[in-house]
């Protein structure tokens, strides 16, 4: 094959076949194929797209590129979820101990986090002495004996991914609905998941702005799920407002905990629900999403799922006191609150410039291998729709560099609208897309 005649291929518009992709990314991650040609093809694809059955091929390419996790020891159905992105997104902390203590097998590899704060592996690993890198027969053995397991995902998974992504973001060709599907999905197949739940988030805090690219987004992943054998379910929430009302490393575990000891943020719980009972219907432990909802509920309630956190967090080596003890965990050593200039309802809560304001303090990383603060953040002390006096705190910020302090606060009080008259709050739930499509939750 020839790389010129695959890029002239797609250039006008043609499909192509699954051995000229597979062979297209596989020369690309030997290194057979320059930075130029490939370049060429994705823009090729940024302007004629891809069909399902390209789509479906790239993601099996890129997941065969590297290491298969193989979770066939571990006994039953292994679902996992995947977020594309959010502020004060937390539902991995508080989903993986919640499904796990419904008896659906939790195996998690997940990354550090690029922008507003750290990914999951960076949260956990505010826990003191909490283990985040786990050989593969530790993992295994993990989840085995405890039914949960989450580690740093080796580079050896999908390398492909890795790679293209790096070109995409330089090349301008980032937001390609087929490439970022594709991306997403060759990391959970190769992973080791049987089914996969996503969590497409929307509104001005997330990588999808609208409904209408959020639903092909999720429609593009759901497809790749179903030609490829994993039955995949995809959510779609609102990100017009931070989810919970902690954004940062530690202050997420404090409220992860704080949601599984029965209080927390209502929105937060609620997209955990949704997430959690469409997870145990395809692990065979509900029939209905309603049944999932109501033995995840009970599970809150009864402090099962505080105990499997607990359990989960031993597992790891790190200090389950935190559970008992917040304290425990890192704290800033700067802490400053964000008061409203005037008194009225919060009309717009600009998520993404909150997650900035994070990032700035320190909670999120601006460039590769830069070193986070977990116990920088903001802790939110208001939400859409809330009436506010004159000098109430709108927010708390926290930082251990206190230069930091001034610029977060300027951001948070440009970020947060008040006015005189209420405005209509956005529904959080949007809607649902499985193998019949999408369901507006709206209508």
């Amino acid at each position: 094959m020839h790389a010129a005649d695959i890029i002239t291929k797609k250039r006008n518009g043609e499909e192509l076949s699954e051995n000229e992709i597979a062979w297209l990314i596989q020369a690309y991650t030997d290194d057979k194929l320059p930075d130029y040609q490939m370049a060429a093809w994705l823009m090729a694809v940024f302007f004629r797209g891809m069909t399902d059955r390209e789509t479906a091929a790239l993601t099996m390419a890129m997941a065969n590129s590297g290491e298969q996790v193989d979770l066939s020891q571990v006994p039953g159905i292994k679902v996992d979820k995947h977020s594309t992105g959010g502020v004060a997104d937390t539902t991995t902390l508080v989903l993986a101990p919640l499904v796990a203590a419904a008896g659906v097998p939790v195996a998690k590899m997940s990354g550090r986090g690029l922008g507003f704060t750290g990914g999951t592996i960076d949260k956990l690993e505010a826990i003191p002495g909490f283990k985040a890198t786990l050989e593969r027969q530790e993992f295994i053995a993990n989840l085995q004996q405890y039914g949960i397991a989450v580690t740093g995902q080796s580079a050896a998974i999908a390398p492909a991914d890795g790679k293209l992504y790096s070109l995409r973001d330089v090349t301008a060709t980032v937001e390609s609905i087929p490439l970022i599907a594709s991306s997403i999905m060759s990391k959970k197949i190769a992973s080791g998941a049987d089914k996969i739940v996503l969590d497409v988030k929307v509104g001005n805090g997330a990588f999808m702005k609208t409904r209408a690219d959020a639903v092909t987004l999720a429609e593009a992943m759901v497809n790749i799920g179903r030609l490829v054998g994993r039955e995949t379910v995809a959510i779609l929430t609102n990100m017009d407002q931070p989810l919970g009302m902690a954004i940062g490393n530690s202050l997420e575990v404090k409220e992860a905990i704080e949601l599984l000891s029965g209080r927390g943020t209502a929105a937060l719980k609620e997209v955990c629900l949704e997430l959690g009972s469409q997870m145990l219907v395809l692990g065979g432990q509900a029939k209905t999403p309603a049944d999932g909802r109501r033995l995840l509920t009970n599970l809150i309630d009864n402090r099962q799922a505080l105990a499997k956190f607990g359990e989960f967090i031993t597992a790891q080596q790190g200090d389950s006191a935190i559970l008992q003890d917040t304290g425990k965990l890192p704290q800033a050593g700067f802490v400053q609150k964000v008061t409203a200039p005037c008194q009225g309802y919060i009309t717009a809560v600009n998520a993404a410039q909150i997650g900035y304001a994070a990032m700035r303090l320190g909670a999120g990383r601006e460039y590769k291998g830069q070193t986070i603060d977990v116990a920088a953040g903001i802790q939110m002390q208001c939400r859409l729709g809330q009436y506010v006096s004159c000098g109430q705190p709108l927010a708390i910020i926290y930082t251990n560099d206190k230069s930091k302090l001034e610029q977060a606060d300027e951001i948070l009080q440009q970020a947060i609208e008040i006015k005189e008259q209420p405005t209509v709050i956005p529904p959080l739930i949007i809607g649902l897309v499985d193998k019949n499509g999408f369901h507006d939750r709206l209508e």
